[in-house]
């Protein structure tokens, strides 16, 4: 999977385009809802140390929030870490290089539906 591909399904799947917030990071793409803004993914190039992986290359990650009681047996599955730079209790970092296609696609839409807030 490459960042492309991904960032495609998602604008096609939620009518979101990717948003570029740090001038730092110039790649670190977020996705937020489009009606209250919250955000449920976050692409980034990261190092591999940063997940506690050996290497040091760069690797690209999603970042997406799952259910709590689901992240222990989650992190079990290649290419599912705990969260970089987010509360490790919802959030995963899932390396786009090792995991499975679908299983990737199943975890953006449950975040999706995860940070879903109805209006009033």
């Amino acid at each position: 999977m490459n960042t492309l591909t991904l960032s495609s399904y998602i604008q096609q799947q939620y009518g979101v385009e990717p948003e570029y917030p740090w001038a730092k990071y110039p790649d670190y793409a977020v996705f937020r809802h489009s009606h209250h803004r919250k955000w449920f993914a976050i692409l980034m190039s990261i190092t591999a140390h940063k997940l506690g992986l050996e290497n040091g290359e760069k690797i690209e990650v999603v970042n997406v929030k799952a259910k709590p009681e689901e992240i222990g047996s989650l992190r079990m599955m290649n290419g599912v870490y705990p969260a970089y730079h987010m509360n490790k209790e919802h959030w995963l970092s899932l390396n786009l290089a090792e995991i499975d296609e679908t299983l990737l696609y199943e975890l953006i839409d449950e975040s999706f539906c995860l940070t879903f807030k109805k209006s009033r």
